[in-house]
């Protein structure tokens, strides 16, 4: 099983946002291999993205056996290395990660769930992420859980009494049993002013504050999460197990959420699930209802929770959401076939 080819592309979608998730879109990775198997994958980077795809793994993979998928990753890591270790290159080692964890689904003849362990086809809670200024809010049959985002709009220290009346609103609005979490996407800088308003919050039962820092702010999160009475959520813009394996060291966060499509793929995800049963911590991946996250979700975790995917990109399809859940189906690798896009 020997990789004869390799491409890579942007698909063009008009739904797609401006800014960087418009510029440095997702991107679709098919591999062919000598025995006539096809395996797709998903990563993102955009056109930079699918430029180190078509030179330094190309030239890094081309001919090599396909079985080897955890192998492969690490020739793919060790040459990205000056450019990358995190960010753009390794968005793109996610989508060929992915798509020779399709490839080892589909010559086994078993979804990717199966291939790693796990069950098929059963249903899994999901969540819906919307804005918090969206309307409306709450229109998903069946969902009993709910991610308010758009918080980066206002200011934790100034704009407290607004930020509690919106999320006592919500509460109010969907009631004391549906899960309420909250997303601020990196937007607030001060720790303490956060703790603050997390003491003001949690009288409304709010499930996790996701990113109320940025990323690299290792020390300010590690003090929050130790003093806040709201489990503290992160690692949507983190890359490679070796990166997780730093916030957990430092005890970051309560809630870690590998994107599959960002993090390095497949063979990374499997890591970060492990290191987080050792360290006692949850794992909740970003976008965890679009197919290649769900895979993982459906044979790793021992408390399935899944987010809902990008709205933009129904496209992708390979997954079922029967009455307020999603579930794998009972087809090779991620059951997913681009062949119309490249």
């Amino acid at each position: 099983m020997r990789i004869r080819k390799i491409k890579a592309c942007v698909p063009c979608e008009a739904a797609v946002p401006r800014g960087w998730r418009g510029w440095f879109a997702q991107i679709l990775v098919q591999i062919e291999t000598d025995d006539g198997f096809m395996g797709y994958g998903m990563g993102g980077g955009g056109e930079a993205a699918v430029h180190v795809i078509n030179t330094i793994l190309n030239d890094t993979l081309l001919g090599q056996d396909a079985t080897q998928v955890e192998h492969l990753w690490e020739q793919m890591y060790r040459n990205t290395l000056p450019f990358g270790r995190k960010g753009i290159a390794i968005m793109a080692i996610s989508g060929v990660d992915l798509a020779l964890w399709d490839l080892r689904g589909r010559r086994e003849n078993l979804s990717v769930a199966e291939v790693l362990g796990g069950p098929v086809g059963e249903p899994i809670r999901y969540y819906a992420t919307s804005g918090i200024d969206d309307e409306p809010l709450y229109t998903h049959p069946g969902v009993n859980a709910y991610k308010l985002g758009g918080l980066n709009k206002y200011d934790a220290k100034h704009d407290v009494d607004l930020i509690v009346n919106k999320l006592k609103a919500a509460r109010d609005l969907v009631g004391a049993d549906v899960d309420l979490m909250v997303d601020v996407g990196m937007g607030w800088n001060d720790s303490r002013a956060v703790l603050k308003l997390c003491n003001r919050l949690e009288p409304l039962n709010i499930g996790w504050l996701e990113e109320p820092l940025p990323a690299d702010h290792f020390d300010e999160y590690a003090w929050l999460r130790e003093r806040s009475p709201i489990p503290i959520a992160g690692g949507e813009h983190e890359f490679t197990a070796i990166g997780f394996a730093e916030l957990m060291r430092r005890g970051c966060h309560d809630i870690y959420q590998p994107d599959i499509c960002w993090c390095g793929g497949m063979t990374e995800m499997v890591k970060i699930y492990r290191m987080a049963k050792d360290q006692g911590v949850r794992v909740c991946p970003h976008r965890g209802s679009e197919t290649w996250g769900l895979h993982a979700i459906a044979a790793l975790d021992d408390c399935p929770f899944a987010e809902s995917g990008r709205p933009w990109m129904k496209w992708v399809g390979g997954v079922e959401f029967p009455n307020g859940s999603v579930r794998t189906m009972a087809a090779p690798g991620f059951n997913v076939d681009f062949q119309d896009r490249f």
